[in-house]
């Protein structure tokens, strides 16, 4: 039993179980919040103090401390982390951005927000990430035009960060994590945004670790730090003054004083759903039904557990017909999306995947009763 087994946890997890027994449907997310987060918010509530405070400097040094980096700067959500990091490592009109087509819309509209050019390079089609060596392909064709790269590591696993590395080397181009659903991953037994130049996170409510909304930029360099705390705070620099145009992308006190109880309970969090997910790949061996894949230097965090087979649409009937529910993240990649129907985009392997990968339910929020339910809808699947 964890350190974090105190009363209020328990009771937690009592309620939850009753709550899930009684619950004909296994849902695909289901946030966790408990008493002691309830008690941390109701402190600040109290206080007065509800905006920009002393909680919210707290959830700052204890996210990077976990992140294993010197700076957090926490925002209000996770689009405007992945704004304030690109924009705080000097990216703006003009710059070209390599990212990946298979991602949230979020991705690439920080990018736009900047005024800075996403292409975008294929994705590996063992992993789904960003990978490397379309990545180089897409910088050639453009006779080495490239000042970001900009890797997501999708559904919680990792991207192949040493080849993205030393791409970004080569062309001298600063790399950004989009970590937004990796909370808890690692990758070479390092933590997820201590890879790059700054990585980028969300705490929406299905994340790993959620404020309901929120986000967080972490880095160890102090000049991308200090430019990503003035950008989300209107310009202002330490000493009071507005030097330079920002805008108030500030995290609530409130929301701190909830990310700051996820954050103890996320190691568990976390490790709950990778033992879920050992159970799920079981169910599937010798399956159609293609497993998420486990490279040896990368650890998953499991914000999703996706598959992929033939015919999502029957293996969600399927799963329906178990009472089990199942989601498509991402349907259509990012450049066939009409708002990005003016960017030339040749990605095969993203394309193939959209059609093909279904998500099931793997939050720590799921009572073994309801994880059951899930492996057995898996292991009689045959899409």
């Amino acid at each position: 039993m964890s350190h974090l087994d105190d009363s209020a946890d328990r009771a937690d997890r009592t309620d939850r179980s009753d709550r899930t027994e009684r619950t004909e449907r296994v849902p695909v997310a289901d946030p966790t919040i408990g008493e002691r987060a309830r008690r941390r918010v109701d402190e600040v509530l109290q206080s007065g103090q509800l905006a920009d405070g002393e909680p919210v400097r707290a959830f700052e040094r204890e996210f990077a401390d976990y992140c294993g980096v010197d700076h957090g700067v926490a925002c209000a959500n996770g689009t405007a982390a992945l704004h304030a990091a690109l924009r705080a490592c000097g990216i703006g009109p003009g710059d070209t951005v390599v990212t990946t087509p298979f991602s949230f819309v979020a991705t690439a509209n920080a990018v736009r927000f900047c005024g800075a050019e996403p292409v975008f390079a294929d994705v590996d089609p063992g992993t789904l990430n960003l990978d490397p060596a379309a990545v180089r392909e897409v910088i050639e064709a453009r006779d080495g035009d490239v000042d970001a790269l900009l890797p997501v590591h999708l559904y919680g696993l990792p991207a192949e960060m040493d080849a993205l590395l030393a791409v970004a080397e080569e062309y001298d181009a600063v790399l950004i994590e989009d970590a937004a659903q990796a909370h808890g991953a690692t990758y070479g037994g390092r933590p997820v945004g201590s890879l790059g130049d700054a990585a980028a996170f969300s705490f929406y409510p299905t994340k790993n670790l959620t404020t309901g909304e929120g986000g967080m930029v972490v880095t160890d360099r102090d000049d991308v730090a200090e430019r990503a705390a003035r950008f989300v705070n209107h310009g202002r620099d330490a000493d009071g003054a507005y030097v330079s145009l920002g805008h108030n992308f500030r995290l609530t006190s409130v929301a701190a004083a909830v990310g700051r109880v996820q954050l103890e309970r996320l190691p568990d969090f976390v490790a709950t759903r990778r033992d879920t997910a050992a159970r799920y790949d079981r169910a599937l061996e010798g399956s159609s039904v293609t497993a998420p894949p486990a490279p040896s230097r990368a650890e998953h965090a499991y914000h999703q557990y996706t598959v992929r087979c033939d015919d999502p649409d029957a293996l969600a009937a399927h799963l329906d017909d178990h009472g089990v529910d199942s989601a498509v993240y991402y349907p259509t990649p990012i450049p066939e999306l009409p708002a990005y129907g003016d960017v030339e985009a040749s990605t095969p392997v993203a394309s193939r995947a959209s059609a093909r990968v279904l998500s099931v339910p793997v939050h720590p929020e799921l009572s073994a009763r309801q994880v059951d339910a899930v492996v057995g809808a898996l292991e009689t699947c045959d899409p």
